[in-house]
């Protein structure tokens, strides 16, 4: 092996062991272990073993070293804050897609510097089993994405957008508050009819249901 391949190795160990990572700091439920960010994690794990395999039969010991705890402890810290952040947009998903996608890419580059064919085909079918995850993350975060704005999720301008929640001026619209100085809608709503029954003229103009 080269240099410049055992260095794409290694960051392929690395981002593949981060990912792993995430995974198990996104996954609420480790009981399933048909669930896509187990199915992620296993993946991982492959690729970080048969690099590392590859690497020990490097003649250069420190080729031949696997990653330091310390990089480990690192990891599983990002992993956890970045699963919080994650869970907290509700976006797991979609940003766990995102690191498998660098996994991915890293595949890629391994791939095209690899001398091995065995080494290339082992990489080839684990890049069939990543992208394949990336699809099925994809689809899950679509729906996540729907589920949150359905539940109630603040949109594009910051305002909350529930079913009886705050309007965009910020006031409470579900119980009959208007938005100018506190008052009922109710009286508002009344005014709004006196005007109609005053001009007559304006009436299919400002209450288009009222003429049909």
């Amino acid at each position: 092996m080269i240099d410049t391949e055992v260095t794409r190795l290694r960051r392929l160990r690395n981002t593949a062991l981060r990912a792993r990572a995430v995974a198990a700091a996104l996954n609420s439920d480790p009981a399933p272990r048909d669930s896509a960010f187990s199915r992620s994690a296993a993946s991982c794990w492959r690729i970080a073993r048969v690099v590392t395999g590859r690497l020990r039969a490097h003649p250069y010991l420190s080729y031949q070293r696997g990653p330091s705890e310390l990089r480990g402890v690192y990891d599983r810290l990002s992993a956890g804050l970045l699963g919080a952040i994650a869970r907290y947009r509700g976006q797991t998903q979609q940003i766990f897609a995102e690191e498998l996608r660098r996994v991915a890419r890293e595949l890629d580059d391994a791939r095209a510097l690899t001398l091995s064919p065995d080494l290339s085909d082992t990489l080839g079918r684990s890049q069939t089993q990543i992208r394949r995850l990336i699809k099925e993350l994809d689809v899950g975060a679509l729906n996540e994405a729907g589920t949150f704005n359905e539940a109630g999720a603040f949109n594009e301008a910051g305002t909350f957008n529930a079913a009886g929640a705050f309007n965009a001026a910020g006031v409470r619209d579900d119980a009959g508050w208007s938005n100018e100085g506190g008052s009922r809608r109710a009286a508002r709503v009344e005014t709004r009819a006196g005007s109609v029954r005053n001009d007559a003229g304006d009436a299919a103009g400002n209450w288009p249901y009222l003429a049909i």
